[in-house]
């Protein structure tokens, strides 16, 4: 299963790097099966539900944070990504 991961700090300033840098270095960590072309998205391949996934990542975002996480269907339309984004897509949706 896929499942699409997406977030925005909403603090910026000298804490925002080390948040933004800690909560990708896990994800890439803990899903090492992961497609990451944009900023702040992710979709990584895990046999975990939506909310198990959500659970596992607050502890890397405030709650002025926000933080979407959804099962993917299987189904998706996408544009302007290079071969190798477009095949992981055909692949893991």
């Amino acid at each position: 299963m896929s499942v699409f991961i997406d977030y925005d700090l909403n603090r910026e300033g000298a804490n925002y790097s080390k948040k933004d840098a800690a909560l990708r270095d896990h994800i890439k960590e803990k899903y090492p099966t992961y497609w990451a072309h944009l900023d702040s998205t992710f979709i990584v391949v895990t046999d975990l539900t939506a909310k198990q996934v959500r659970d596992d990542l607050l502890p890397f975002v405030d709650d002025n944070d926000e933080l979407l996480v959804a099962k993917l269907t299987g189904e998706g339309a996408w544009h302007g990504f290079n071969e190798n984004g477009s095949n992981w897509l055909k692949k893991h949706l």
